[in-house]
């Protein structure tokens, strides 16, 4: 009995999580979620005032690009003008979340993609990130929980404390997941074949 509790507990949680982080990011603010890699800090991805806050958050220069969450292979299509199919058939076979840089981003917030166009998209498979996309029904950014400059936590107790409180909502959800996280592949896709950037 007492397990089943706790699922609904959990569930419940759950639950509160994603309605509180819809809530953030349909008024423009920053939430600080697990992802499936890093924990990462997350805004609307068409909001330019979010994403300007990310920036400065992390005191990070806005001539580096951010990484953007989706869902699934239909956003792909719906943000990126004429993305390679085969693409799809390669990100299939990996076993390591792997993150695309695309050429022709559309309909993103003007300061999100680089300065030649491109933007940094990976199709996220990890359950909380798929309920709060597919809920949002907006791409989300995902940048690492760090300062600038400063390693990436690999899980939640060694997020910094600035960062904690400079969001306006922290996920509760994993908190206590212990499991070392890393961050995605990534790859620019060209004439059909993949360019490893970071492996």
């Amino acid at each position: 009995m007492s397990d089943s509790l706790t699922n609904i507990s959990d569930d419940n949680s759950f639950e509160n999580d994603i309605v509180q982080c819809l809530k953030v990011l349909h008024e423009g603010g920053l939430i600080l979620y697990p992802t499936d890699t890093v924990w990462g800090i997350g805004c609307d991805a068409t909001n330019l005032q979010a994403v300007e806050k990310v920036y400065q958050l992390k005191n990070r220069p806005g001539a580096k690009a951010l990484i953007v969450l989706v869902a699934g292979e239909r956003e792909i299509l719906q943000y990126v003008a004429s993305p390679d199919l085969s693409l799809f058939d390669f990100l299939a076979q990996q076993q390591k979340p792997t993150t695309v840089i695309y050429d022709g981003a559309i309909g993103f917030a003007d300061n999100l993609p680089a300065e030649d166009g491109s933007i940094a998209i990976r199709i996220c498979n990890e359950n909380f990130c798929r309920h709060l996309i597919r809920r949002f029904r907006k791409p989300i950014v995902s940048t690492s929980a760090n300062i600038s400059g400063k390693p990436a936590p690999i899980h939640f107790a060694e997020i910094d404390e600035d960062i904690k409180n400079g969001v306006d909502y922290v996920v509760q959800y994993r908190q206590d997941d212990r499991n070392p996280a890393a961050p995605s592949s990534i790859i620019r896709w060209e004439n059909g074949a993949a360019t490893w950037i970071r492996p």
